[in-house]
């Protein structure tokens, strides 16, 4: 234990590594324990601390994470000895990888304790390679041949800080190309390959809308999904190789991950991990303009964040769990963790009740309507499927409508005209989306009632979209959870133009019934506005009827 202590006393020159003495010393230790012995050291040559493994191995515990970040190492290396003539082993390089060392060596010991060989490692910054493709923890390190103990000329404190430099410029670079966040896409899933390219298609579509770009993708088929950390190690390895490669300091995962799931992913990889939900709770909260909307996309943020606020702090549970103090927090107290679901809980309550408010305002405008006697038409569909720019196209209006997911919140409403002084009420609604989030669904609950009081479901399509079918069908099945099924429905095949002549005829094949339109173009619009008049007015479905 001396001997252990003595050497966490020494100061190791960054320049080498070591001196002969120091080296003497770690190997003649090391040999007479029969165990590896690793010390962690700082870029001014410090101890920061001594371990002591068995003879094949050393376990690492946890470090300071003070200075990680994107393009940044932690400012510490580790220097340690091995029992075998043999070099830097694969765990070495994953220790290197997902640790961020400034570097990793490994002093070789003889069976007389003299030491034999020396090897180190460091990370490659992204774009040193020649077109390699990340695929292992090798992929992203530069590991340097065997040399005899006394011949290593390395500086390695110098070393670490030029390859943060050329992190930074390379970051620098990426920022002013990108102007946004970089993010890895990660897919992990039973279903086939082809099946997670497109569903890894469309997190990257919201990925954009949400003002971040996307420099990887990672896709794993399993059998079944791991219920701690979904990703095993050596695809845990391949995503901090995409993530250093392309300077991202976001992860994205496609589904919703458990709380338990998001806390150990953020342990492992040290970046911010985020799953689908959350991307679509952001573009919701940056699209929502409207008081309601506000209200709705702050109602769904509580009800994803109160399950997970236990997860979320679990590496603070001192902090959580300790009593509150000061008047009205004496005697048996109020954890701080029960304490914060309170306040979400209050804070959803008065939520609920604005939310009810605006329902029944809502709800005393449609009865003015049927008063009056306007039927009512709701386009509902895909989001982005071009819903709004239908809507501007029928009644001339200037609904926003871009090409991005999600430009709709909140609902608008707008008279359309025919001929023989005839009017509906046409309302443009919120997209749906594949998977669309439960607490989302819950609390848009207020916007969706507009599609209840509708005569005629205009269920908007995208027919140029290569996922047409299963943008169908995951419509199909929101509209028969929220119990809208029996609403009589007209299938819109929007974006005509951009299909290519196969798939119109397919198309049409397979829904004889159906409209085909080009809001953009105007094209089909004259037949599709007779048709809607028939419906709601000549008693064609009996809708008219029924106002």
């Amino acid at each position: 234990m001396k001997a252990l202590t003595r050497l966490g006393q020494r100061r190791y020159s960054p320049a080498g590594g070591y001196s002969a003495e120091q080296a003497r010393e770690l190997a003649a230790l090391s040999r007479l324990l029969s165990r590896q012995i690793g010390l962690i050291i700082d870029r001014q040559g410090r101890v920061e601390l001594i371990i002591v493994g068995d003879a094949s191995s050393i376990l690492i515990p946890e470090l300071p994470r003070a200075r990680t970040g994107a393009g940044r190492l932690r400012g510490l290396r580790l220097l340690h000895t091995h029992l075998t003539p043999d070099g830097l082993s694969h765990e070495d390089l994953m220790d290197l990888l997902f640790l961020r060392l400034d570097g990793i060596g490994v002093l070789t010991v003889d069976e007389f304790g003299a030491p034999q060989r020396f090897q180190s490692a460091h990370l490659l910054p992204a774009g040193l390679e020649d077109g390699a493709e990340a695929g292992s923890s090798e992929d992203a390190c530069r590991v340097a041949p065997l040399v005899p103990w006394d011949r290593v000329e390395t500086d390695f404190a110098a070393e670490a800080e030029a390859l943060e430099e050329e992190w930074s410029r390379l970051r620098d670079g990426a920022s002013t190309a990108s102007g946004g966040t970089r993010a890895v896409l990660v897919s992990v899933s039973s279903a086939p390959r082809p099946v997670q390219e497109a569903f890894l298609d469309e997190l990257a579509e919201l990925a954009r809308t949400a003002g971040v770009e996307v420099t990887g993708r990672l896709i794993q088929r399993v059998a079944g999904v791991n219920p701690r950390q979904i990703l095993g190690q050596t695809k845990l390895a391949e995503l901090e190789v995409l993530a250093l490669r392309g300077q991202a300091s976001l992860v994205v995962f496609d589904g919703e991950l458990a709380p338990a799931q998001l806390h150990n992913l953020t342990e492992l990889t040290e970046r911010k991990v985020l799953d689908r939900t959350q991307i679509i709770l952001d573009i919701f909260a940056q699209h929502a303009t409207t008081r309601a909307g506000k209200l709705q996309v702050e109602l769904a943020q509580l009800k994803y964040t109160l399950p997970r606020l236990a997860g979320r702090n679990a590496g603070k549970s001192r902090a959580m769990d300790r009593l509150m103090g000061g008047i009205g927090g004496r005697g048996p107290g109020e954890t701080k963790l029960e304490t914060d679901r309170r306040r979400i809980r209050e804070r959803m309550t008065r939520i609920r009740k604005e939310l009810d408010n605006l329902r029944r305002q809502r709800a005393n405008t449609r009865a003015r309507r049927e008063r009056q006697g306007l039927p009512a038409a709701a386009l509902v569909g895909y989001t982005n499927a071009g819903k709004s720019t239908l809507l501007n196209a029928l009644t001339r209006s200037d609904v926003l409508s871009e090409n991005r997911l999600f430009a709709t919140l909140d609902p608008t409403t707008r008279r359309l005209r025919f001929p023989r002084e005839r009017e509906l009420v046409l309302a443009d609604t919120v997209g749906f989306i594949r998977n669309l989030p439960k607490e989302l669904v819950e609390a848009f609950r207020a916007t969706l009632e507009e599609l209840e009081s509708a005569s005629l479901l205009l269920h908007v399509a995208d027919a140029s979209h290569p996922e047409f079918d299963r943008q169908m069908e995951s419509v199909e099945s929101i509209l028969a959870d929220l119990d809208l099924s029996g609403i009589p429905r007209l299938l819109i095949l929007n974006k005509w133009d951009a299909a290519d002549a196969d798939t119109r005829a397919a198309l049409l094949a397979a829904f004889p019934d159906a409209l085909p339109v080009s809001a953009l173009t105007g094209a089909g619009l004259d037949h599709f506005s007779r048709e809607l008049e028939k419906r709601l007015f000549d008693g064609e479905s009996g809708i008219a009827g029924s106002q």
